[in-house]
Protein backbone atom coordinates (compact mmCIF):
# COMPACT_ATOMS: atom_id res chain seq x y z
CA UNK A 1 0.00 0.00 0.00
CA UNK A 2 1.40 3.62 -0.73
CA UNK A 3 2.48 5.08 2.25
CA UNK A 4 0.71 8.73 3.39
CA UNK A 5 2.87 12.02 2.07
CA UNK A 6 3.83 13.98 4.98
CA UNK A 7 4.95 17.79 4.88
CA UNK A 8 7.88 18.64 6.62
CA UNK A 9 7.46 20.59 9.44
CA UNK A 10 7.70 24.91 9.47
CA UNK A 11 11.11 26.13 8.82
CA UNK A 12 12.32 23.33 6.81
CA UNK A 13 12.98 23.36 3.29
CA UNK A 14 10.53 21.94 1.49
CA UNK A 15 12.13 21.23 -1.52
CA UNK A 16 15.01 18.99 0.49
CA UNK A 17 12.96 17.66 3.04
CA UNK A 18 10.69 16.12 -0.12
CA UNK A 19 13.71 14.80 -1.86
CA UNK A 20 15.47 13.04 1.18
CA UNK A 21 12.27 11.85 2.64
CA UNK A 22 10.88 9.98 -0.04
CA UNK A 23 13.21 8.87 -2.74
CA UNK A 24 14.21 6.35 -0.91
CA UNK A 25 10.63 5.21 0.81
CA UNK A 26 8.11 5.80 -1.91
CA UNK A 27 7.33 4.15 -4.99
CA UNK A 28 5.67 6.70 -6.49
CA UNK A 29 3.98 10.38 -5.75
CA UNK A 30 1.05 11.64 -7.09
CA UNK A 31 -0.53 14.97 -6.97
CA UNK A 32 -3.60 13.77 -5.10
CA UNK A 33 -1.11 13.35 -2.29
CA UNK A 34 0.48 16.40 -2.02
CA UNK A 35 -2.92 18.11 -2.29
CA UNK A 36 -4.04 16.10 0.61
CA UNK A 37 -1.03 16.35 2.60
CA UNK A 38 -1.20 20.35 1.59
CA UNK A 39 -4.87 20.37 2.95
CA UNK A 40 -3.65 18.82 6.22
CA UNK A 41 -0.29 20.72 6.67
CA UNK A 42 0.34 22.78 9.64
CA UNK A 43 1.96 25.14 6.82
CA UNK A 44 -1.30 26.12 5.74
CA UNK A 45 -3.83 26.19 8.42
CA UNK A 46 -5.05 28.39 8.43
CA UNK A 47 -4.78 29.41 4.96
CA UNK A 48 -4.24 33.40 4.78
CA UNK A 49 -3.33 34.19 0.97
CA UNK A 50 -3.50 32.60 -2.70
CA UNK A 51 0.05 33.04 -3.13
CA UNK A 52 0.97 31.38 -0.06
CA UNK A 53 -0.89 28.39 -1.15
CA UNK A 54 0.84 28.55 -4.80
CA UNK A 55 3.72 28.88 -2.94
CA UNK A 56 3.60 25.34 -1.30
CA UNK A 57 2.44 23.37 -4.42
CA UNK A 58 5.03 24.62 -6.56
CA UNK A 59 7.63 23.67 -3.93
CA UNK A 60 5.71 19.86 -4.10
CA UNK A 61 5.50 20.06 -7.55
CA UNK A 62 9.46 20.81 -7.89
CA UNK A 63 10.06 17.83 -5.18
CA UNK A 64 8.10 15.95 -7.17
CA UNK A 65 9.68 16.45 -10.33
CA UNK A 66 13.28 15.77 -8.59
CA UNK A 67 12.89 12.54 -6.91
CA UNK A 68 11.38 11.55 -10.26
CA UNK A 69 14.29 12.68 -12.13
CA UNK A 70 16.37 10.99 -9.25
CA UNK A 71 14.44 7.82 -9.75
CA UNK A 72 15.04 7.71 -13.61
CA UNK A 73 18.53 8.27 -13.53
CA UNK A 74 19.38 5.38 -10.83
CA UNK A 75 16.88 3.20 -13.47
CA UNK A 76 19.90 4.31 -16.38
CA UNK A 77 22.58 3.48 -13.95
CA UNK A 78 21.56 0.33 -13.26
CA UNK A 79 21.01 -0.26 -17.04
CA UNK A 80 24.07 0.65 -18.46
CA UNK A 81 25.78 -1.46 -15.83
CA UNK A 82 24.33 -4.83 -16.33
CA UNK A 83 24.58 -3.51 -20.38
CA UNK A 84 20.80 -3.32 -21.04
CA UNK A 85 19.22 -0.93 -23.27
CA UNK A 86 17.40 1.79 -22.68
CA UNK A 87 13.60 2.09 -24.27
CA UNK A 88 13.26 3.89 -26.91
CA UNK A 89 13.18 7.68 -26.62
CA UNK A 90 13.89 7.09 -22.76
CA UNK A 91 16.94 9.46 -21.30
CA UNK A 92 20.63 8.51 -21.60
CA UNK A 93 23.43 9.34 -19.10
CA UNK A 94 26.57 10.98 -19.59
CA UNK A 95 29.38 9.04 -17.78
CA UNK A 96 31.63 12.06 -18.38
CA UNK A 97 29.42 14.15 -15.89
CA UNK A 98 31.60 15.99 -13.67
CA UNK A 99 29.10 16.20 -10.92
CA UNK A 100 25.21 14.76 -11.04
CA UNK A 101 25.00 13.11 -14.32
CA UNK A 102 23.22 15.28 -17.10
CA UNK A 103 20.48 13.53 -18.58
CA UNK A 104 20.35 13.78 -22.56
CA UNK A 105 17.31 13.00 -24.34
CA UNK A 106 17.29 10.74 -26.72
CA UNK A 107 14.51 11.67 -29.02
CA UNK A 108 13.30 14.82 -30.34
CA UNK A 109 12.67 18.15 -28.32
CA UNK A 110 9.09 18.28 -27.75
CA UNK A 111 8.44 22.15 -27.05
CA UNK A 112 4.86 21.55 -27.34
CA UNK A 113 4.58 18.83 -25.28
CA UNK A 114 6.26 21.42 -22.63
CA UNK A 115 4.25 23.69 -23.13
CA UNK A 116 1.39 21.48 -22.63
CA UNK A 117 2.72 20.28 -19.10
CA UNK A 118 3.85 23.66 -17.85
CA UNK A 119 0.27 25.24 -18.59
CA UNK A 120 -1.81 22.28 -17.30
CA UNK A 121 1.05 22.35 -13.99
CA UNK A 122 -0.12 26.35 -13.73
CA UNK A 123 -3.53 25.45 -13.99
CA UNK A 124 -3.74 22.87 -11.13
CA UNK A 125 -1.45 25.44 -8.98
CA UNK A 126 -4.50 28.10 -9.72
CA UNK A 127 -7.15 25.86 -9.03
CA UNK A 128 -5.74 24.36 -5.73
CA UNK A 129 -5.18 27.46 -4.43
CA UNK A 130 -7.80 28.89 -5.07
CA UNK A 131 -10.16 25.94 -3.39
CA UNK A 132 -8.00 25.95 -0.31
CA UNK A 133 -8.08 29.66 -0.03
CA UNK A 134 -12.21 29.75 -0.60
CA UNK A 135 -12.86 26.75 1.81
CA UNK A 136 -10.88 28.59 4.63
CA UNK A 137 -12.93 31.70 4.47
CA UNK A 138 -16.43 30.19 3.24
CA UNK A 139 -16.05 27.63 6.04
CA UNK A 140 -15.10 30.10 8.95
CA UNK A 141 -18.41 32.63 10.42
CA UNK A 142 -18.14 34.75 13.27
CA UNK A 143 -20.11 34.42 16.70
CA UNK A 144 -19.12 37.75 17.98
CA UNK A 145 -17.98 40.56 16.69
CA UNK A 146 -14.98 42.40 18.82
CA UNK A 147 -17.33 45.77 17.95
CA UNK A 148 -20.66 43.89 19.46
CA UNK A 149 -21.67 44.18 22.96
CA UNK A 150 -23.99 41.83 24.36
CA UNK A 151 -25.68 42.24 27.48
CA UNK A 152 -27.72 39.31 27.19
CA UNK A 153 -26.01 35.93 26.52
CA UNK A 154 -25.43 34.92 23.41
CA UNK A 155 -26.13 30.94 23.40
CA UNK A 156 -25.55 28.15 21.01
CA UNK A 157 -26.85 24.69 21.99
CA UNK A 158 -24.95 21.60 20.71
CA UNK A 159 -25.82 17.74 21.58
CA UNK A 160 -23.52 16.75 24.10
CA UNK A 161 -20.55 14.19 22.81
CA UNK A 162 -19.97 10.57 24.24
CA UNK A 163 -17.02 11.97 26.28
CA UNK A 164 -19.01 12.15 29.70
CA UNK A 165 -19.61 8.69 29.59
CA UNK A 166 -16.34 7.51 30.14
CA UNK A 167 -16.24 9.55 33.68
CA UNK A 168 -18.34 9.40 36.77
CA UNK A 169 -21.45 11.18 36.84
CA UNK A 170 -22.72 14.14 38.93
CA UNK A 171 -26.31 14.79 39.02
CA UNK A 172 -27.26 18.26 39.34
CA UNK A 173 -23.65 19.24 37.20
CA UNK A 174 -22.82 16.54 34.59
CA UNK A 175 -23.98 18.31 31.44
CA UNK A 176 -27.28 16.99 30.17
CA UNK A 177 -26.85 19.39 27.64
CA UNK A 178 -24.34 21.37 25.82
CA UNK A 179 -22.96 23.83 23.95
CA UNK A 180 -21.46 27.56 24.17
CA UNK A 181 -22.41 31.28 25.28
CA UNK A 182 -20.72 34.72 25.25
CA UNK A 183 -21.83 37.79 26.80
CA UNK A 184 -20.23 41.28 27.85
CA UNK A 185 -22.71 41.55 30.39
CA UNK A 186 -21.02 40.29 33.64
CA UNK A 187 -18.02 42.04 33.87
CA UNK A 188 -17.41 45.30 33.06
CA UNK A 189 -14.56 46.59 31.35
CA UNK A 190 -12.75 48.80 33.95
CA UNK A 191 -12.59 45.85 36.27
CA UNK A 192 -10.95 43.72 33.10
CA UNK A 193 -8.36 46.14 32.75
CA UNK A 194 -7.70 45.46 36.50
CA UNK A 195 -7.46 42.15 36.25
CA UNK A 196 -4.99 43.03 33.47
CA UNK A 197 -2.78 44.94 35.37
CA UNK A 198 -2.63 42.70 37.98
CA UNK A 199 -1.36 40.05 35.33
CA UNK A 200 1.22 42.46 33.97
CA UNK A 201 2.43 42.78 36.94
CA UNK A 202 3.11 39.17 37.90
CA UNK A 203 4.16 38.44 34.21
CA UNK A 204 6.93 41.25 34.47
CA UNK A 205 8.59 38.75 37.51
CA UNK A 206 9.23 36.20 34.70
CA UNK A 207 7.65 35.22 30.86
CA UNK A 208 8.61 32.63 28.31
CA UNK A 209 11.03 33.24 25.83
CA UNK A 210 8.57 32.33 23.12
CA UNK A 211 5.14 33.60 22.19
CA UNK A 212 2.93 32.53 25.49
CA UNK A 213 2.94 33.13 28.97
CA UNK A 214 1.28 31.75 31.88
CA UNK A 215 0.57 33.00 35.80
CA UNK A 216 -1.56 30.37 37.76
CA UNK A 217 -2.54 32.21 40.93
CA UNK A 218 -3.65 29.16 42.41
CA UNK A 219 -0.48 26.46 42.45
CA UNK A 220 1.98 29.96 41.75
CA UNK A 221 3.40 28.50 38.47
CA UNK A 222 4.66 31.14 36.17
CA UNK A 223 6.44 30.81 33.18
CA UNK A 224 10.16 31.76 33.29
CA UNK A 225 11.99 30.89 30.32
CA UNK A 226 11.77 27.04 29.70
CA UNK A 227 10.71 26.48 32.81
CA UNK A 228 8.21 27.01 35.38
CA UNK A 229 8.74 28.68 38.81
CA UNK A 230 6.24 28.80 41.87
CA UNK A 231 5.92 32.78 42.54
CA UNK A 232 4.89 32.11 45.88
CA UNK A 233 8.21 29.86 46.63
CA UNK A 234 10.23 31.91 44.59
CA UNK A 235 9.85 35.63 45.62
CA UNK A 236 8.55 34.55 49.24
CA UNK A 237 7.04 37.63 51.17
CA UNK A 238 7.95 39.87 48.28
CA UNK A 239 5.08 38.82 46.17
CA UNK A 240 2.78 41.26 48.72
CA UNK A 241 4.39 44.28 47.28
CA UNK A 242 3.18 42.74 43.50
CA UNK A 243 0.03 41.75 44.38
CA UNK A 244 -3.04 43.29 46.94
CA UNK A 245 -5.42 41.25 48.93
CA UNK A 246 -7.94 43.56 46.61
CA UNK A 247 -6.42 42.18 43.55
CA UNK A 248 -7.46 38.73 45.08
CA UNK A 249 -11.01 39.73 46.20
CA UNK A 250 -11.69 41.07 42.59
CA UNK A 251 -10.65 37.75 40.87
CA UNK A 252 -12.87 35.64 43.77
CA UNK A 253 -15.45 37.93 42.43
CA UNK A 254 -15.50 37.88 39.06
CA UNK A 255 -14.82 33.75 39.33
CA UNK A 256 -18.85 33.46 40.95
CA UNK A 257 -20.18 35.43 38.31
CA UNK A 258 -19.02 33.75 35.57
CA UNK A 259 -19.92 30.39 37.54
CA UNK A 260 -23.45 31.56 37.93
CA UNK A 261 -23.81 32.63 34.30
CA UNK A 262 -22.40 29.05 33.35
CA UNK A 263 -24.82 27.48 35.73
CA UNK A 264 -27.91 29.62 34.51
CA UNK A 265 -27.24 29.41 31.03
CA UNK A 266 -26.50 25.41 31.28
CA UNK A 267 -29.42 24.73 34.22
CA UNK A 268 -27.23 23.42 36.53
CA UNK A 269 -27.25 23.92 40.58
CA UNK A 270 -24.12 26.21 40.83
CA UNK A 271 -23.28 24.95 44.65
CA UNK A 272 -22.49 21.73 42.59
CA UNK A 273 -19.87 23.19 40.43
CA UNK A 274 -16.51 23.66 41.54
CA UNK A 275 -13.17 25.56 40.35
CA UNK A 276 -10.49 23.32 39.14
CA UNK A 277 -7.03 23.48 37.47
CA UNK A 278 -5.82 24.80 35.54
CA UNK A 279 -7.04 27.96 35.37
CA UNK A 280 -4.79 30.89 35.17
CA UNK A 281 -3.45 33.89 33.37
CA UNK A 282 -2.31 33.64 29.78
CA UNK A 283 -0.24 36.29 27.41
CA UNK A 284 0.50 35.44 24.10
CA UNK A 285 2.36 37.47 21.49
CA UNK A 286 3.37 36.91 17.53
CA UNK A 287 7.22 35.96 19.35
CA UNK A 288 8.27 32.26 17.90
CA UNK A 289 7.47 28.90 20.08
CA UNK A 290 10.66 27.72 21.65
CA UNK A 291 9.34 24.79 23.73
CA UNK A 292 5.91 23.06 22.96
CA UNK A 293 4.31 24.93 25.74
CA UNK A 294 4.35 27.85 23.74
CA UNK A 295 2.61 26.18 20.84
CA UNK A 296 -1.13 27.43 21.96
CA UNK A 297 -2.45 27.18 18.37
CA UNK A 298 -3.42 23.32 17.73
CA UNK A 299 -6.57 22.15 18.27
CA UNK A 300 -7.75 20.49 21.27
CA UNK A 301 -10.36 18.74 23.59
CA UNK A 302 -10.41 20.26 27.18
CA UNK A 303 -12.31 17.07 28.62
CA UNK A 304 -9.52 15.09 27.01
CA UNK A 305 -6.84 17.36 27.84
CA UNK A 306 -7.85 17.79 31.08
CA UNK A 307 -10.17 14.77 32.65
CA UNK A 308 -11.66 17.22 35.40
CA UNK A 309 -12.98 19.82 33.27
CA UNK A 310 -16.61 19.90 32.69
CA UNK A 311 -16.97 23.59 31.66
CA UNK A 312 -14.69 25.99 30.59
CA UNK A 313 -14.83 29.71 30.34
CA UNK A 314 -11.99 32.44 29.19
CA UNK A 315 -12.74 35.84 30.51
CA UNK A 316 -10.82 38.62 27.57
CA UNK A 317 -8.20 41.22 29.04
CA UNK A 318 -7.91 42.81 25.65
CA UNK A 319 -9.12 43.89 22.53
CA UNK A 320 -8.79 41.77 18.97
CA UNK A 321 -8.17 44.61 16.52
CA UNK A 322 -7.02 47.12 18.19
CA UNK A 323 -4.25 45.88 20.92
CA UNK A 324 -3.36 42.26 18.72
CA UNK A 325 -4.09 40.77 15.53
CA UNK A 326 -4.84 37.35 15.19
CA UNK A 327 -5.53 35.18 18.59
CA UNK A 328 -9.25 35.03 17.38
CA UNK A 329 -10.80 31.93 19.55
CA UNK A 330 -12.00 29.62 17.23
CA UNK A 331 -14.88 26.79 17.46
CA UNK A 332 -13.87 23.76 15.31
CA UNK A 333 -17.31 22.46 14.04
CA UNK A 334 -18.09 20.14 11.65
CA UNK A 335 -19.27 21.62 8.85
CA UNK A 336 -17.10 25.26 9.57
CA UNK A 337 -15.02 26.92 11.95
CA UNK A 338 -16.51 29.56 14.32
CA UNK A 339 -15.00 32.22 16.15
CA UNK A 340 -15.32 34.52 18.91
CA UNK A 341 -13.25 37.94 18.40
CA UNK A 342 -12.06 38.85 21.92
CA UNK A 343 -13.08 42.32 23.95
CA UNK A 344 -12.01 43.36 27.03
CA UNK A 345 -14.32 42.31 29.80
CA UNK A 346 -16.17 39.64 27.29
CA UNK A 347 -16.41 36.20 28.59
CA UNK A 348 -16.91 32.87 26.58
CA UNK A 349 -17.97 30.02 27.76
CA UNK A 350 -18.64 25.91 26.48
CA UNK A 351 -19.13 22.18 27.81
CA UNK A 352 -15.80 21.05 27.68
CA UNK A 353 -15.98 17.88 25.77
CA UNK A 354 -15.40 17.25 21.79
CA UNK A 355 -18.36 19.45 20.75
CA UNK A 356 -16.57 22.25 21.21
CA UNK A 357 -13.11 20.94 20.10
CA UNK A 358 -11.61 24.95 19.74
CA UNK A 359 -7.86 26.03 18.91
CA UNK A 360 -7.04 29.92 19.14
CA UNK A 361 -5.41 31.55 16.13
CA UNK A 362 -1.70 32.57 16.16
CA UNK A 363 -1.72 36.03 17.42
CA UNK A 364 0.22 37.98 14.42
CA UNK A 365 1.08 41.39 16.52
CA UNK A 366 0.49 42.44 20.20
CA UNK A 367 -0.32 41.69 22.52
CA UNK A 368 -3.78 38.92 23.85
CA UNK A 369 -4.45 38.74 27.18
CA UNK A 370 -6.81 36.18 28.60
CA UNK A 371 -8.27 34.32 31.73
CA UNK A 372 -9.06 30.42 31.34
CA UNK A 373 -11.69 29.50 34.26
CA UNK A 374 -12.31 25.94 34.86
CA UNK A 375 -15.16 24.21 36.56
CA UNK A 376 -15.42 20.62 37.50
CA UNK A 377 -18.54 18.15 38.70
CA UNK A 378 -16.10 16.15 40.84
CA UNK A 379 -15.50 17.45 44.30
CA UNK A 380 -12.41 15.71 44.35
CA UNK A 381 -11.12 17.79 41.44
CA UNK A 382 -11.38 21.49 43.18
CA UNK A 383 -9.34 23.56 43.96
CA UNK A 384 -9.86 26.89 46.67
CA UNK A 385 -9.21 30.58 45.75
CA UNK A 386 -5.88 31.91 45.47
CA UNK A 387 -5.29 33.88 48.44
CA UNK A 388 -1.87 36.21 50.01
CA UNK A 389 -1.76 34.56 53.47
Amino acid sequence: MQSALKLPTKGATMNDAFVNSFYSTNKSISFVMIVRALKTSELCVPVRTTFTVTREVICCFLALHTCRRRRRISMLKRQRRTGSKAPEGEVAVDKYARSEYVIIQQSAPRPKSLSVALAIFVGSCIIVAWLLFRGDEDNTKTLVFQGEVLLQPRTFHLPCSADYENFKRFPGCTPQSCGRGVTDAIVTREEALTLRRLAERGLSLGGSGGGASILDLHSGALSMGKQFVNIYRYFGEQIKDIFSEDDFELYKEVRGRIQREIAEVFGLDPSQMYLTKPTFFSRINSTDAKTPHDEYWHPHIDKVTYGSFDYTSLLYLSDYGLEFGGGRFIFMDTTSNRTVEPRAGRVSFFSSASENLHRVEKVTWGTRYAITVSFTCDPEHAIADPTLT
